[in-house]
């Protein structure tokens, strides 16, 4: 069975005092350059990466693919990462990586794991 992160990227960007403000989307981009590097490494269909976008960042769903499948929140990414998650979770392990208490709550709620952001960033290689 494959392991699906679900990456909050909102949350995972903003976890990091870089400048990320100043170009939301081009932090977005490099968050997935560094997944898709990630994964690369990873043995083949043992996992399954989703970045959750919104806002100024959303523009990056409708770029190239690559290995990491990138979702535009159509408001705040919240309920689209539960709906990933609730979906994701009926057929594998699931682990949402968000920092958001509340969120967090809502996704255990339906059968997910969570991890926080610099646990995200130890598994890059970027703490």
């Amino acid at each position: 069975m494959a392991h699906i992160l679900i990456v909050d990227g909102a949350n995972v960007v903003g976890s990091r005092p870089d400048g990320w403000w100043r170009d939301r989307l081009g932090a977005a981009r490099r968050l997935r350059a560094e997944l898709d590097e990630w994964h690369a490494g990873q043995p083949p269909d043992s996992i399954d990466v989703i970045l959750v976008v919104e806002g100024r960042a959303r523009p990056l769903a409708t770029e190239d693919a690559t290995g990491v499948r990138v979702v535009a929140a159509p408001g705040e990414g919240d309920d689209t990462i539960v709906e990933q998650a609730r979906d994701a979770a009926r057929n594998a392990q699931t682990t949402v990586i968000t920092a958001d208490r509340a969120l967090r709550e809502r996704v255990r709620a339906v059968g997910a794991q969570t991890e926080s952001p610099r646990w995200l960033w130890s598994l890059l290689g970027n703490e």
